[in-house]
């Protein structure tokens, strides 16, 4: 019995072939990526994950990367509503959801989602005056958002989310923002004392009210500040009488005397 004995340089070639078309043949496709496949430049597909067989130069494929893409957007010149101009950037949270959109409906879905982005980010920061870009971020960032993802849906992409980074205003805008807030502060600060002053003059009103019904009461509250007054370290102390005091204790003399 004849034993065909393969010699080493078709070992060899054989080894270089495989090494070749193997991985024209099979695929590999990690769990976050996909495969759009191509049939002679139409559309057949979308494969993976795991290991998928293309055939060679009959077929390509374009590898699409599901994980979420974090995406700077450049610093922007914005001019607010006021009139304000501000530089601002961003950053975007998106993901591709169709790979067969993202492939076919846009030549780079990155660069043309980082461009709409930065348009975007103008147009809606351009329509709010400045006061709402410092203190409205997260309805702006919403809005921005909402705009981005219906605009990407076309292209298979998904904008989970957008957030403002910076927002940098000029030198002088700065000062300026210092002077309004202490120019508010020192108004908040009349009006409390304006409502102090009124609340104090309602109790004092009502205060004399009260002791205007019973003069003795009138007399004992000298008295009292009297005795306040001797308290401190003063050598002379001059203190008004009213004549309604005098005329009641000439009043209570005379009964006395009458009565005696």
């Amino acid at each position: 019995m004849d034993i065909a004995i393969i010699s080493l340089p078709t070992i060899i070639y054989f080894i270089v072939a495989a090494a070749i078309i193997l991985p024209l043949i099979f695929k590999i496709m990690r769990e976050y990526e996909r495969a759009v496949v191509f049939t002679l430049g139409r559309f057949t597909s979308v494969k993976g994950p795991g290991l998928i067989i293309i055939i060679p130069f009959v077929q390509q494929i374009v590898r699409v990367d599901l994980r979420t893409i974090v995406m700077d957007v450049p610093t922007q010149d914005v001019i607010s509503q006021d009139n304000v101009s501000v530089k601002v950037n961003a950053v975007v949270y998106f993901r591709v959801i169709d790979p067969e959109k993202a492939i076919i409906q846009v030549e780079n879905y990155q660069d043309a989602t980082s461009q709409l982005a930065q348009t975007t980010l103008r147009s809606v920061l351009g329509k709010h005056e400045l006061d709402d870009m410092l203190a409205e971020r997260d309805k702006l960032n919403s809005d921005i958002q909402e705009i981005l993802d219906r605009q990407t849906d076309a292209w298979g992409i998904k904008v989970a989310n957008v957030e403002i980074k910076h927002v940098d205003i000029d030198e002088s805008m700065i000062r300026a923002i210092a002077r309004q807030a202490e120019a508010e502060r020192e108004r908040r600060a009349k009006v409390i004392h304006a409502e102090g002053e009124l609340q104090a003059s309602a109790k004092l009103l009502e205060a004399a009210q009260v002791l205007s019904q019973n003069p003795q009461s009138i007399q004992l509250r000298y008295l009292q500040t009297l005795t306040e007054i001797a308290g401190d370290r003063t050598s002379t102390i001059a203190f008004p009488v009213p004549m309604d005091m005098l005329m009641s204790l000439f009043k209570g003399n005379d009964k006395k005397d009458t009565a005696g």
